[in-house]
């Protein structure tokens, strides 16, 4: 039986009941949080509804309080990758854009891992093909230039560099989508991007939220520990 949790007017899931007692024990899930199924008339406490659904309850450890995240305890959940923004920018700025095409791919596909169904990934393979084929023709017309030779404009190579520019687009809404959907389901964080942020930087924008992210579980984990 399927359940939806709600927390603060915001509804996630569905959850099954295994689902509901892993989370509850992980500290994702509150037991005051509101949690409701099909079948059920109004929304009860997790609490009660684990209280009373005849499953054997979760038993906690005896020496120490469960931690705040999957993560900590090696679970299903990879912390995002970690790299200052500001030294993927750097790197991005020293190889022309390069290493920031590369650095999605990474995101992307950590964001995969956690969030299987996501199809950020694809896009972002798509889109690099044709970022790499686009570079392959621009830098033929710049050795066409310095030789003092015309360049040969290719209408193909227009059309691969506005696909390449409107795959990159796809892929960042998607990437966006799955990084909420994720950090408001399974890791209940609360995080809000920002559209236009999301359109005008792109991966250099996930890698800020994503650097807080890795600060808040770090903080939450030594928080646990005290």
């Amino acid at each position: 039986m399927p359940y939806h949790v709600s927390r603060n007017g915001q509804t996630y899931g569905p959850y099954t009941l295994d689902d509901l007692q892993r989370y509850v024990a992980s500290g994702n899930i509150l037991p005051t949080d509101l949690a409701r199924s099909e079948e059920m008339p109004e929304w009860l406490p997790v609490a009660q509804i684990l209280g009373t659904s005849g499953a054997p309850p979760t038993p906690p450890p005896a020496y120490a309080a469960p931690p705040a995240y999957p993560q900590a305890t090696g679970g299903p959940y990879p912390d995002p990758p970690d790299l200052n923004w500001g030294l993927e920018l750097l790197l991005g700025f020293f190889t022309c854009g390069l290493f920031v095409v590369v650095w999605n791919l990474v995101i992307a596909s950590w964001a995969k891992r956690v969030q299987p169904a996501s199809t950020a990934l694809t896009y972002y393979i798509i889109a690099t093909v044709l970022v790499v084929l686009h570079f392959g023709g621009s830098y033929g017309v710049f050795l066409a230039t310095m030789q003092h030779q015309h360049p040969h404009q290719s209408v193909l190579g227009g059309i691969i560099g506005i696909a390449s520019w409107i795959l990159r687009l796809i892929a960042r809404f998607t990437l966006r989508n799955t990084l909420e959907q994720h950090f408001n389901g399974p890791e209940p964080l609360g995080l809000r991007l920002s559209g236009v942020m999301t359109f005008f930087f792109g991966g250099l924008y996930f890698q800020y939220k994503l650097n807080q992210i890795n600060e808040m579980k770090q903080a939450l984990r030594y928080r646990t520990i005290a």
